[in-house]
């Protein structure tokens, strides 16, 4: 397959809100065989290289509206991936957690406290 254009700006994009290290890890933990190959090539293109890289809001604001939704959905691993990214665009911990009690009242307190005790144990583990 002939990597876009698309392709291209999202793996940068990518690279520059995940960080090396983070990519290396997923590469050797979650990809490297065909299915998710075929996710992480896809990801790359769509979500990275043609949702990421629009014009309009900056990667620090992109990394907020991810650690947002991810709390309110409960997908408390992608909520542990986007804590990193969005500490790493300049958040600091007390405005995430701000952040995640804030939709307390607009989801629920039981999604509140599994997004606090995910930010809290990524924020422990954090170097």
């Amino acid at each position: 397959m002939t990597h876009s254009d698309a392709h291209a700006v999202g793996a940068e994009t990518r690279r520059r809100v995940m960080g090396d290290a983070t990519i290396e890890r997923m590469a050797q933990s979650v990809y490297g065989d065909e299915v998710m190959d075929r996710f992480v090539e896809y990801a790359t293109e769509a979500v990275w290289g043609l949702l990421w890289s629009r014009p309009g809001l900056d990667l620090k604001t992109r990394t907020l509206v991810s650690v947002v939704t991810t709390a309110t959905q409960g997908r408390w691993p992608e909520l542990a991936m986007y804590l990193p990214m969005a500490r790493a665009q300049g958040w600091t911990e007390d405005e995430l957690a701000e952040v995640l009690l804030h939709l307390a009242g607009y989801v629920g307190l039981p999604t509140v406290r599994e997004a606090m005790l995910t930010a809290k144990e990524t924020f422990a583990a954090a170097p």
